[in-house]
């Protein structure tokens, strides 16, 4: 189990907020505002080679911010935030290893198959990374777009996770109700990743002990990668950064 670093970034500064508060022209539920540049963040991840973290463009006004951490580990970091077809291959070219998106390839609640295939040709199937953050209505998991506000007609089961697969090197899952909350993760949804997904997969949500690792270590049969936010004490937290990389790397 890889532990999988993280670069949330909201209006230029790198915060952590509670995945569910996100919406247009509101402000949302924060735990944590950084003092440190986006900058220091990647240096740190590069020095304990915490490769295929990801920065988060949360909204708008975080493109220098998320340069920034590129640039500072080039290569070393994926991107997400407003991705399309059109400015995937610009980012790879700042320095992300991959590019991550939801958004771009839904459409009226479907997946756009015409825009999913022009992404595959702008980036690589390589280099996208698909978001397929998730949350439950009716017992199923639907992906959720647009800040996590809006809920799509693609459930994350058996089916959709191998149809994706064939599109992209990884999934990164958001279990978004437990998002922020340090309240515990969703292990539901951690069993379904890693009894379907036929590549990488990493999970976020809910994360607030050791406990909670050893569980997912668990729940994910060692299959699924783990990103860890505002328990972490380089983000406000409790859990020391240094011995959750040490923990995850004793599992592999």
């Amino acid at each position: 189990m890889k532990f999988r670093p993280c670069i949330d970034l909201h209006n230029g500064k790198v915060k952590q907020i509670v995945g569910g508060s996100l919406a247009e022209g509101a402000e949302p539920e924060t735990n944590f505002v950084s003092e440190k540049p986006p900058a220091w963040y990647a240096k740190r991840y590069k020095a304990d080679w915490l490769t295929g973290g990801h920065v988060i463009k949360l909204g708008t006004g975080n493109d220098d911010a998320a340069r920034e951490a590129l640039g500072a580990w080039p290569k070393g970091l994926q991107v997400g935030g407003g991705i399309t077809a059109e400015n995937a291959f610009q980012w790879l070219e700042a320095g992300a290893a991959q590019v991550i998106v939801t958004s771009y390839i839904f459409k009226d609640g479907q997946i756009d198959a015409e825009r999913l295939n022009k992404l595959v040709l702008a980036a690589g199937r390589d280099r996208l990374v698909l978001d397929l953050s998730c949350r439950k209505k009716n017992g199923k998991y639907h992906v959720v777009t647009d800040r996590w506000q809006t809920f799509t007609e693609t459930v994350v089961n058996e089916s959709a996770l191998k149809q994706l697969a064939d599109c992209c090197c990884e999934f990164l899952v958001h279990g978004v109700d437990v998002e922020g909350k340090q309240q515990g993760m969703d292990e539901e949804l951690i069993e379904l990743l890693a009894e379907y997904s036929p590549i990488p997969c990493v999970y976020a949500g809910g994360v607030r002990n050791f406990q909670d690792l050893e569980k997912l270590a668990q729940a994910g049969q060692g299959k699924i990668d783990v990103t860890v936010g505002s328990a972490l004490d380089i983000f406000g937290g409790t859990m020391a950064y240094e011995d959750v990389v040490a923990f995850c790397k004793s599992t592999l």
